[in-house]
């Protein structure tokens, strides 16, 4: 590896400092949690590599002790996840032509690495990128090594661990807003929140992606009108 790919990794391993932070605490509590319900100390880290579903891993273990079936449990996945889709497809320009580097990146893409991706500047080498979500992946899988040692070895408290992942989005939402472009995205999802809270407050987090998810449509649509057919003149 040549010095230039050297100061990448390391440029990499700084920007996933903040991710570390929260992912390595949450990690110690699934795994924790999963060898409490159970499982063995060495299931967790294992889960972690493969599967990489952060909040899906909490649900599963729930889902596991249950004993429920793997095409229930692989639905609620893919639901929980579906946002993942349009995490990535607003990524490809990004990652054109790239070959293997975007089949890993879109493996490893998680709420707070595509918030980190996407407040690197525009002209960052795609292998800084692929190095930053490759050492987020890592962060998550030694957290649940440790947590599943821990659970094996001791049973304690981990109350109030749960809200790492409140003040790590905290943090990333302050980086996006540094680097913003617009102001508009914050503030109708703050209003979309509230709406949505007002018609279900159990279902409020779903109502307010698709609330999210129709304006930025709109929006688009507004930016960018459909084309008038061949001949079409303005009324």
């Amino acid at each position: 590896m040549n010095q230039q790919e050297n100061s990448l990794v390391l440029a990499a391993f700084k920007a996933s400092i903040p991710v570390m932070m929260g992912y390595i605490p949450l990690g110690v509590v699934f795994g924790f949690l999963f060898v409490q319900a159970g499982g063995p100390w060495w299931l967790p880290g294992i889960s972690s590599a493969l599967i990489y579903g952060g909040a899906v891993q909490y649900m599963m273990i729930p889902m596991l002790a249950a004993d429920m079936s793997v095409a229930s449990i692989a639905f609620a996945t893919a639901v929980v996840n579906l946002r993942h889709v349009f995490y990535g497809l607003s990524l490809l320009d990004r990652f054109k032509d790239t070959g293997w580097k975007k089949w890993i990146v879109a493996f490893l893409l998680t709420d707070e690495t595509y918030s980190l991706l996407t407040t690197e500047p525009k002209e960052s080498p795609v292998n800084k990128l692929v190095y930053l979500a490759v050492f987020d992946w890592m962060w998550w899988i030694l957290g649940s090594i440790l947590g599943g040692l821990i659970g094996a070895g001791t049973n304690i408290e981990l109350a109030g661990f749960d809200f790492v992942l409140t003040s790590l989005f905290a943090m990333l939402l302050c980086e996006q807003w540094r680097g913003r472009i617009s102001s508009s995205p914050l503030w109708i999802s703050l209003a979309a929140y509230a709406a949505a809270r007002m018609i279900s407050a159990e279902n409020a987090l779903a109502i307010a992606i698709a609330f999210c998810a129709l304006a930025s449509v709109m929006l688009s649509i507004t930016k960018n009108p459909l084309p008038r057919a061949k001949g079409e003149t303005a009324k």
